[in-house]
């Protein structure tokens, strides 16, 4: 997942960096170099908001001339697949361990975006929801 952010000079110097998008996600940096890397890290962190508060992760709009992309790892962003899609059909993390087969504390690793899970086991839960996990190049 890649979300547009706006990188903007700040009076005082350096970039402030907001995403339209994640309006929780908000950072700056000395540098263009560091802002990029500080907006990686304040998209990631702002996506513990949402998976706190158990609601939706608004979709990446198309970026405007102006903005630059930033991406979540891969491994986030199946997660955020996942936890969609769990909220849209009201399914709770119980019902989802149910459904896998699992105690739900499995799913409760699964659902925590610092916990390194491997993709198959994202995989088996989107299964769990009648979904597939498709990855492609770009």
């Amino acid at each position: 997942m890649h979300y547009p952010a706006q990188f903007e000079a700040a009076p005082e110097g350096g970039f402030v960096v907001t995403f339209r998008d994640i309006p929780e996600a908000i950072t700056q940096g000395d540098t263009e170099a560091d802002a990029l890397e500080m907006a990686a890290d304040a998209l990631l962190t702002s996506m513990d908001f949402y998976f706190e508060g158990h609601r939706p992760v608004p979709p990446a709009s198309a970026p405007r001339k102006s903005e630059r992309m930033v991406s979540l790892p891969a491994s986030v962003s199946a997660k955020v697949l996942l936890l969609n899609e769990m909220l849209a059909q009201g399914v709770t993390p119980t019902e989802l361990a149910r459904r896998m087969g699992v105690r739900p504390q499995e799913v409760t690793r699964i659902m925590d975006l610092r916990h390194a899970t491997k993709i198959d086991t994202i995989e088996k839960a989107l299964a769990a929801l009648d979904h597939q996990l498709c990855l492609s190049l770009a």
